[in-house]
Formats: C-alpha cells, structure tokens, sequence
C-alpha cells in the first residue's frame, strides 16, 4: 500500500490468524458425502439463493434485503455491467498448485480477497444475526465489517468474531455529536476492529419502494434491531437519561428514533471533516461510496489509506452508474496511491475474479451471505463464502491465472464483449 497512514496501524498478532481448509476442498466433502446418498443442504447455485431465502423470510424482512432505490435500475445495472466483461483463458500454463489467493489489504495479510460487507439488522433475517455472521467470517478466515446500523453490540459481535479480522463501518454522526462518534471508534478500538470503513452515501436513507410497501423501517421500532450500538453506548445511553429522566429501556421506541437520528443526520459532510476522524482512529481509514474519478483522488489527498468502489448495491441513488463500470478508470488514477476495494454486485467467483483482473485489491460481499444467513444461520453464511470461493478457485485455474496477484490477474485477462 503505497499511501501509509499518519498514525501507527494496529497489527493483530500473526498467531491470532489461522488457515481455513482450501476452498476446493469443500466441493470434493460434497462429492463424497455424494457416495454415500447424501445431497447437501443447501444449494450450490448462487442464483438461487435470492429466491430460496425470500421463502422463507418475512415481507419485511424480504423488501428491506432484496430492495433497491426507486425502480432498481443501479443494481440492474450492477449486475449487468459484469457480463460486458469476459475472462480469457489461457492454456499450456504450469500449474504446480491451485491458485493463491492469498491479497494484502489495509497492510493486513489476508488468506483470501473478499470480506463480509457490513450490513445492519442482521436479526430481522436470524435470531442470531450479526453475532453469527462474524463467527462465520472468522471459521472461514474472511474479515468481517461491522455495520453501524447492527443489531447486536460491538463488543458482543467482537466477541462471536474471536481472533478474527473485523473493521468497523461508520455511519458518520453529524459534527454537533462528535461525542458519540468518538465513543463508538473507541468501543470499537478496544473491541479489536482494525480498519474503519466511512459510508459516505447514506447519511439518509434512500427513496426504497418496496419498504415503503410493507411502511417498515426497522431503525425506528421498540427493539434494538438496527440500533444496538446506540443502545449499549454509554455516551448516548447518559445524554438520553439527562434529557428524559429515564433510560433507553423504558421508551425503546423513542430512543431508536433519536438514535437512527443521530446515525442517519440528513446533511453530508465535508471533505476537511475527514481530518477529524483522523484525529481520533489510528488504524486505516477508507471512504466506501467512491464512485467517480475526482471524488478518488480527493480521498488520496486528504490521506485516507482505502476507498471502496461501491454504489451500496442500488439501495441508495436510482438511475446510477454500475458500480464496476467506474471501477477500471478509478484504478487507474489513484490505484498506485491507495488501496482501492470494490462493492456492488457480486454473485460468483467469476464475479470477483473480474472485479479484481480490473484492479480491485478485494471484494465485498453482501446480499449473498445475508440469504445465507436467512436459509441456515451461521451455516449458511459459511456456505455462501466456501461457494464463492470455491468457485473463484476453480475459474482461476481452469483459465490458467495462478494467483490473485496483480501479476498474474490482470485486465489483460479481460476483454469487452461489445469490443470484440
């Protein structure tokens, strides 16, 4: 990573990492497991696991996971813009081993180039939510992001995640609470999160149809789904009582609304006020939301050690650009200057060879696991990851690229299809 950080990084012990069995390992188990009758649990089809988990969740839960922002046009496009691009083979390449697909990310060595993107109110789709995603991420050696819109707090999502990678996503409070943003950077510091992921694109909820359909917003129940960080932060659970004379417990519907308030401003920020988070995180810094080339090398300069390349999967702006068409020209500008990781769109290892092969450094998965997640808990958030992973294995070494490397996945492993 060429731009280094102002502020001492925090590395975690080497011993605290451990090596999950290669993924291609978990399609030969199912073979045979095959032998003796026995057909998996769940499906291998990533296609398959929208519709299959839809079954079985909730409207709510249903219209909050599987919607997007006015007519669904950005994550179309998301998902679209993949398939203009195609993979070519190369063949007689030595191949003394599956591929590495090992990546350094954030000056973290990582066994594998994806990580479990943040996604709040994991519970409306598992009564065990978060805590059993993070454990998940760290049974498969996969970082996991906390979201701050999470259902579970961030010490006990710390503690399900054991010694594994996790960084902590900012929905960045307004500057007159600059109190409680310090407070959750500094549970989340003594938690063992890493790395701070900065949401810059919703700072409000976007214009989503389908939860207007079912009128739920699950940030603004009697419960603390979606709003636990808030509920367990000394810093708001004191001003709360001060201005109210009770606590958080005794009217949960009015503190959920305050805090989602307080999470979720309405105004944006500024790029000097970057400066103050770096003032108060000593980790790595990255601004998730990128989508255009100015904005990136903005996000250079004022010093940041990552960005992601992500439209929050077509949940946020109608009409958008595809995440992955902004990708390759975004890699070029500032991809030597500042770790750039992608977001948007991924659904199979292809997926994720192709997004890297256009410069990304890693991947963020989200929709998937959270299907997973609904159709066997924690379980299932293992399958989904050892699928993705499998899959992107196997495509890598069938089309004769050996590793994950900038050296050996490339753009020219790519073409256009409309340029052919």
């Amino acid at each position: 990573m060429a731009q280094q950080s102002a502020h001492q990084v925090v590395h975690r012990p080497k011993a605290e990492h451990h090596d999950a069995a290669n993924p291609v390992e978990y399609e030969n188990s199912i073979y045979q497991r095959g032998l003796h009758y026995e057909k998996p649990s769940l499906t291998f089809r990533t296609t398959e696991w929208q519709p299959q988990a839809e079954a079985v969740m909730s409207a709510q839960s249903t219209g909050y996971v599987s919607g997007n922002a006015g007519t669904g046009e950005t994550y179309r496009k998301n998902l679209a813009a993949f398939q203009k691009w195609s993979i070519v083979p190369s063949r007689l390449v030595p191949t003394p081993s599956l591929p590495d697909l090992s990546v350094t990310v954030l000056d973290e060595k990582l066994q594998f180039p994806i990580a479990v993107a943040p996604v709040g109110v994991q519970r409306i789709f598992n009564p065990d939510g978060e805590a059993a995603s993070a454990a998940a991420a760290e049974r498969e050696n996969v970082p996991f992001i906390m979201s701050t819109a999470s259902s579970t707090s961030i010490e006990d999502v710390a503690k399900a995640n054991g010694d594994g990678v996790r960084w902590f996503q900012l929905y960045w409070p307004s500057r007159e609470h600059d109190d409680l943003t310090i407070s959750m950077l500094e549970r989340a510091k003594k938690a063992g999160f890493t790395a701070l992921f900065v949401t810059l694109d919703t700072y409000i909820l976007g214009w989503r149809p389908s939860d207007m359909d079912n009128g739920y917003n699950p940030f603004l129940r009697s419960d603390p789904i979606g709003v636990a960080i808030g509920f367990s932060d000394p810093v708001f659970r004191s001003q709360f009582k001060q201005r109210h004379d009770i606590e958080v417990e005794d009217n949960m519907g009015l503190a959920a609304a305050e805090w989602t308030k307080t999470i979720f401003p309405g105004l944006n920020k500024s790029w000097e006020d970057v400066a103050f988070l770096k003032q108060h995180w000593d980790g790595p810094i990255v601004l998730k939301g990128i989508q255009n080339v100015t904005d990136a090398r903005k996000a250079v300069e004022v010093g940041v050690q990552g960005i992601v390349v992500s439209n929050h999967g077509g949940r946020q702006v109608d009409g958008g650009v595809g995440s992955l068409s902004m990708l390759p020209r975004i890699v070029e500008a500032v991809g030597k200057d500042i770790d750039v990781l992608f977001d948007s769109g991924i659904r199979c290892g292809a997926d994720i060879a192709k997004a890297m092969a256009l410069g990304a450094k890693c991947c963020l998965i989200g929709r998937p696991y959270v299907y997973g997640l609904a159709l066997r808990g924690g379980e299932g958030v293992s399958h989904v990851l050892k699928a993705l992973l499998g899959d992107l294995e196997l495509t890598l070494h069938l089309a004769g690229i050996p590793s994950t490397s900038p050296e050996h996945l490339t753009r020219e492993k790519l073409v256009r299809e409309d340029e052919l």
